[in-house]
């Protein structure tokens, strides 16, 4: 009874009493029983799908918003919400309108301004047709809607005890229609009147569509011009009304069970009713007569046209009171979930009345009032009514649809077929009754759509659209298989190694420039990051730390504005932890490709001697893994989004590396910051090699690759050469000298060690083989490979250099002096090393 009273009392309203007649008149048996069929389907549907979300758990205050939001995420709940409450709102302002101008037809000394009809298709009529005026609805409608806000602020209780009274008059009415129509023939019939006759059953079937005035009497000159689907629009709010029910959920002593009874008994009891009434009403009258006599339901009644007077004009008060007490709530409820701050003015505490929000309700009642034609505003209800009931739909369709663990309705009739032809259904009333007010719904709901999403606070309500898109990540994933990408779909996918060689600022979990770095890695945005950080420690004791420091990267990550996944791995040491990460980190073919790290460049300033063994061991464990490394150099100095660079970007293409050195320098230029830059291409030669065959090869390669770059090649000594020929003067050969007096001294401390436990060379925990001669040549070959960068490249915005790696057996100490010495005086620098695979392709 909490829902099929209310839903029958909203729907049986003022279209009934006031404007269905006038529609079988117009439209004809025929074409208005389609009309009652195609209407009472969609809210028939609608009704299923709102049954079986419904009994899908509890339920909040806030009615269809709350399930569509709760179905469909906050972004659409919020903007179908606000419509549907427009919607409420304006439904007040056309049962005000109607109840006046029952009031105006019963009394019509009440009126102030009367306009009087002598002439109908520009035939005079035997009698004069009494209209209301414009004014007069105005005038009395904004007085009705200041009193029925008055009552509305007495509170909920009130209105509860007063409304299902309305509900008797409305029965007992339609009782009295339907005896009059019985008794009508025995009686002295007005004009116009004919009783139950096959005859006028038969001239009343089909449809007579033609043009009206304002008022909707037949003019050959009117305004109006109707047709099946103005009647569609016209006749649609006599239908809507089934949410009365959920509107009422909070209040509701079993939800599950009374809203799918209450709505779905509603709905067929008053379509039923309808069917009936157009074959009563089409066998009854006449056209003219149905068409002329607006009140045509008062005057067949029985006893006499008072009684219709009166239910009429109590039950259309008791909808504009609904709607009136519904709408203000519903506006609340959107503003309680705190989604949009523009609405926290209507926000109220639990148990408070909605007193700004029934202001603003009332405000926008009165404003339609003022419009005065319910002809006019019927349209703009029928859109809001058929979004949120399109809303429902497609919420229910989702659901279905996908079929998550959690969706488990009580209500079992329901198929996601239903779900999607009541959709459809909406959509096509929408489109038949109007086009323009379709596509002004529409915008004004992506208006609010695209507000929401660009200024609500992000909330998780658990909807169905994550549940899709969790879904659509599982089957792309899936359809990706484990197979090796083609070089034309391939993105990086840069894994970043957030650990800092050092220490940083207390609660900065990330060096700020390695998310400017991440993002100059991507294409306008598009991909994915992985950031991750090594806590060191036990699991057990550590996993609330992790997850606090999770959390707190994955913030630092959004403030950043670089689209990216946090990760925090507890092990013992670094290297474990890394060694770990490499191996499982992602899933399928969405693992990580590239490994992004800081140089440790202060491991020898403040004499961190774990730092060589680390480092080369995270590079050897990529190049196992059969992963990218890029290591970047300068990062302090990297610049931002705002700090546009100038000069070149120089790549020193030593050894093939799939193209990944090439691809990075173009990723680089269609960042704002490096956008004016110019790519340069170096290419190490011997110097008895061909180099201009050399040159036009890669000239050729770069532009099958579609990349313009001017090619420089470079012709470097051998080693061999240098041991005849004797050290040539370079810019770091101080440094040369200094890492080779070094290497020296840590040589000679391994033998002295190794001599004193009888024990082989070891280093880093492992037996070395050391060739000084290969040390040398080690040294000499990074000294010229710097020399030549600082020669050609001390302008450039950044360079990019092959990474040389790690020589087998060599202690990670000497590593670390060979790339001490080849990033000597070089400001930025990324060292990149490709995997086995290439990057891009020649072919289309």
């Amino acid at each position: 009874m909490g829902v099929f009273i209310p839903c029958l009392q909203n729907i049986l309203g003022i279209i009934y009493y006031i404007r269905f007649t006038w529609i079988v008149g117009m439209g004809g048996i025929g074409d208005s029983l389609l009309v009652v069929a195609f209407c009472g389907s969609c809210t028939f549907l609608t009704s299923i799908s709102l049954s079986a979300i419904a009994t899908n758990g509890a339920m909040k205050g806030g009615g269809p918003y709350y399930l569509i939001g709760r179905a469909l995420g906050p972004e659409v709940g919020v903007s179908i919400g606000l419509c549907f409450f427009l919607g409420n709102a304006v439904a007040g302002a056309m049962y005000v309108l109607g109840a006046v101008e029952t009031f105006l037809k019963a009394v019509p000394a009440a009126g102030m301004f009367r306009e009087t009809i002598t002439k109908v298709n520009g035939t005079a009529t035997p009698e004069p047709i009494q209209s209301p005026s414009l004014h007069d609805l105005q005038i009395y409608g904004i007085i009705v809607t200041i009193i029925l806000c008055f009552i509305v602020f007495g509170g909920v209780k009130i209105i509860n005890r007063v409304a299902p009274t309305f509900l008797i008059p409305v029965l007992l009415s339609i009782f009295c229609i339907f005896v009059g129509i019985l008794l009508a023939s025995k009686d002295d019939p007005a004009p116009g009147i004919t009783g139950l006759k096959l005859k006028t059953f038969k001239d009343n079937w089909f449809s007579d569509y033609q043009k009206t005035n304002n008022a909707g009497i037949p003019d050959p000159n009117g305004a109006v011009d109707w047709s099946f689907n103005a009647l569609v629009g016209l006749f649609f709010p006599a239908v809507t009304g089934i949410m009365a029910g959920s509107n009422r959920s909070a209040s509701l002593k079993d939800t599950q069970r009374s809203i799918p009874i209450g709505t779905l008994a509603a709905t067929l009891t008053t379509t039923a009713l309808y069917v009936i009434s157009v074959l009563l009403f089409g066998a009854a009258a006449t056209r003219e007569e149905l068409l002329t006599d607006r009140l045509l339901t008062a005057t067949i009644a029985w006893p006499f046209p008072a009684v219709i007077h009166i239910g009429i004009i109590l039950s259309t008060l008791g909808a504009a009171l609904q709607s009136l007490t519904g709408a203000p709530r519903l506006l609340a409820a959107i503003a309680n979930d705190d989604i949009l701050p523009v609405l926290n003015y209507f926000k109220v505490a639990e148990g408070r009345e909605p007193h700004i929000a029934t202001f603003f309700t009332a405000f926008i009642c009165i404003g339609c009032v003022i419009i005065g034609n319910l002809d006019l505003i019927t349209p703009t209800i029928t859109m809001f009514f058929l979004l949120c009931y399109s809303g429902v739909n497609l919420s229910c369709f989702l659901l279905d649809l996908l079929d998550a663990p959690s969706w488990r309705p009580r209500w079992k009739f329901h198929h996601w077929s239903l779900s999607l032809l009541g959709s459809v259904f909406c959509i096509v009333i929408m489109f038949l009754i109007s086009w323009s007010f379709t596509v002004v719904s529409l915008a004004l709901a992506s208006l609010i759509y695209y507000y929401v999403c660009l200024k609500g606070k992000a909330g998780d309500w658990g909807d169905g659209l994550k549940s899709a898109y969790f879904q659509l990540a599982l089957r792309s994933l899936r359809s990706l298989g484990a197979n090796q990408v083609h070089p034309k779909n391939w993105y990086p996918i840069p894994l970043i190694f957030c650990r800092p060689w050092g220490k940083l600022p207390e609660n900065v979990p990330c060096h700020p420039k390695l998310a400017d770095f991440a993002n100059c890695m991507k294409k306008k945005g598009r991909g994915m990051s992985i950031f991750v950080s090594i806590l060191d420690g036990d699991y057990h004791e550590c996993a609330e730390d992790a997850k606090t420091a999770c959390k707190q990267l994955a913030t630092y990550i959004d403030y950043k504005r670089c689209e990216g996944v946090a990760e925090i791995v507890v092990a013992p040491n670094m290297s474990e932890g890394f060694r770990g990460i490499v191996q499982t980190m992602g899933l399928g073919n969405l693992k990580p490709n590239i490994v992004v790290m800081r140089y440790p460049e202060i491991w020898r300033r403040e004499n961190l001697t774990e730092i060589p063994a680390t480092f080369v061991g995270i590079i050897n464990d990529c190049i196992v893994a059969n992963k990218a490394v890029v290591i970047v150099k300068g990062l302090d100095e990297w610049p931002n989004e705002y700090q546009r660079q100038y000069g070149t970007i120089d790549l020193y293409w030593i050894v093939r590396d799939g193209g990944l050195m090439l691809l990075l320098s173009q990723l680089l230029l269609t960042k704002e910051s490096f956008e004016s830059c110019k790519i340069q291409v170096f290419c190490i030669a011997e110097e008895d090699s061909d180099a201009e065959v050399l040159k036009a090869d890669v000239k050729k390669f770069l532009y099958d690759l579609r990349m313009q770059a001017e090619v420089i090649v470079i012709s470097m000594k051998s080693w061999d050469e240098q041991t005849e020929n004797g050290p040539q003067q370079d810019e770091s050969l101080d440094a040369f000298i200094a890492a080779q007096h070094r290497i020296k001294n840590y040589l000679a401390e391994m033998k002295a060690e190794a001599q004193k436990s009888g024990t082989p060379l070891m280093a880093d925990g492992k037996p070395v083989v050391v060739n000084e001669q290969q040390v040398e040549k080690f040294l000499y070959t990074t000294l010229k490979l710097n020399s030549t960068i600082l020669r050609h490249s001390r302008m450039a915005a950044v360079v990019l250099v092959s990474l040389p790696p790690p020589p087998i057996n060599h202690p990670a100490y000497c590593y670390m002096e060979y790339m001490d010495l080849l990033v000597e005086n070089v400001p930025r620098l990324l060292i990149v090393r490709g995997y086995r695979r290439d990057v891009v392709t020649l072919f289309t």
